[in-house]
C-alpha cells in the first residue's frame, strides 16, 4: 500500500540533531518534530537559521502545521516549537511525565516561583498509547523512557519517531545517565520499538556519523534488530545495563546542556525578561559536581 505521508528531515550541523517534518499527503495537513533554534554559546545568542528551513519547506509546499512533537526535554540543543508555532501555528506537545522533568529541573536550577512542574507550558500531554491525527493520518504517542523518564516515539503511517532513544545501528543506543534516566528501562524501551513489524521505518533524532560515513537518520526495525550495536538480537538485558554504565561514566556533559533544558521544559520559551528588558539563562556553578 502506497504511503499516506511525506517525511521530509532536516540535519542541524552544529548540533547533529535531525528535525522532520510529516505531512498528509491528502489534506497537506504536517507536524514537525523535534525542532532547532540556534543558540551560539559564546554570545548567548539564539537564531533561526536552521528552523527557517522548515519553515520554507512548510510554506514552500502550502502544508497546515497541525502539531509540533518534541519527543523529550532535549540536553543538546534549544528547541525552537515556540518560534515555529508564532511562525505557522500547531500545538506543542510532549509526554505527559515532562512534569517530572520539569520539577527535577526546577530544583536543579532554582528556576523562578512562577515556572510551574505542572505541563502547562504545553498545549498537549501526550499519554502512552494515546492517539491523535495529522490530517487524515492517525498516528500513536508511545512512551519510551529511560534516555529521560518522559521520553515518546511516534507512530505515524509505518514510520516511528524515535528521538534519542535509538540512534543508527553502527551508532547504538542514547546515554540513560541525566537525572531520571535509567539504563534498564531504556533497554525495555528499545525492546518495545523493536517489537514493531520489521518494515517499521525508524527515523532517528541524532547521527554522530563515524570516519568515513555521512550523516544518516532513517533505519528500520529488521535492521535495528540485525545490526545495531548495543541492542541487536541476541543481547540481553544485563548484558546492555553493563556496557550502558560504563559507557556513561565517561562520557562528557553535552555542550548545550546548561541553557538547552531550561528553555525545552518551557516548550522553547525563553525565561521571562526580567525588569531591565533582558531574559537571564542561568548556570549553575560545580552543579554537576555536586550531583556526583
Amino acid at each position: 500500500m502506497a504511503a499516506r505521508t511525506t517525511v521530509q528531515a532536516f540535519f542541524d550541523d552544529p548540533t547533529w540533531t535531525v528535525s522532520y517534518v510529516v505531512s498528509d499527503n491528502a489534506t497537506r495537513h504536517a507536524a514537525i518534530v523535534d525542532p532547532v533554534l540556534d543558540f551560539d554559546l559564546r554570545s548567548g545568542s539564539t537564531g533561526t537559521k536552521s528552523a527557517d528551513k522548515l519553515l520554507a519547506y512548510v510554506r514552500g509546499r502550502g502544508l497546515t502545521v497541525d502539531w509540533i512533537l518534541e519527543t523529550h526535554a532535549h540536553a543538546d540543543h534549544l528547541s525552537a516549537a515556540r518560534h515555529l508555532q508564532e511562525q505557522v501555528g500547531g500545538r506543542i506537545a510532549i509526554g505527559e511525565r515532562i512534569r517530572e522533568v520539569q520539577a527535577t529541573f526546577k530544583k536543579f536550577y532554582n528556576l523562578e516561583r512562577g515556572f510551574l512542574p505542572d505541563g502547562s507550558q504545553f498545549d498537549h500531554l501526550f499519554a502512552d498509547g494515546e492517539t491523535f491525527m495529522i490530517g487524515e493520518v492517525e498516528a500513536t504517542a508511545l512512551l519510551v523512557p529511560g534516555h529521560t523518564p518522559a521520553d515518546m516515539a511516534y507512530l505515524v503511517d509505518g514510520g516511528v519517531f524515535v528521538g534519542d532513544t535509538l540512534f543508527m545501528p553502527d551508532l547504538g543506543s542514547a546515554r540513560a545517565d541525566f537525572p531520571g534516566g535509567d539504563a534498564r528501562m531504556l533497554y525495555r524501551s528499545m525492546r518495545r520499538l523493536l517489537d514493531l513489524p520489521p518494515e517499521t521505518r525508524m527515523y532517528v533524532c541524532h547521527d554522530y556519523p563515524p570516519p568515513g560515513r555521512e550523516p544518516r537518520w532513517e533505519t528500520t526495525v529488521a535492521q535495528q534488530r540485525a545490526k545495531n550495536i548495543h541492542v541487536r538480537d541476541g543481547i540481553g538485558e544485563d548484558d546492555f545495563v553493563r556496557m550502558r554504565q560504563a559507557r556513561d561514566a565517561v562520557l562528557e556533559v553535552p555542550t548545550l546542556i546548561l541553557p538547552s533544558i531550561q528553555v525545552n521544559v518551557r516548550a522553547g520559551q525563553l525565561p521571562p525578561v526580567e525588569d531591565n528588558g533582558v531574559a537571564y539563562l542561568r548556570i549553575p556553578v560545580n552543579a554537576f559536581k555536586a550531583a556526583g
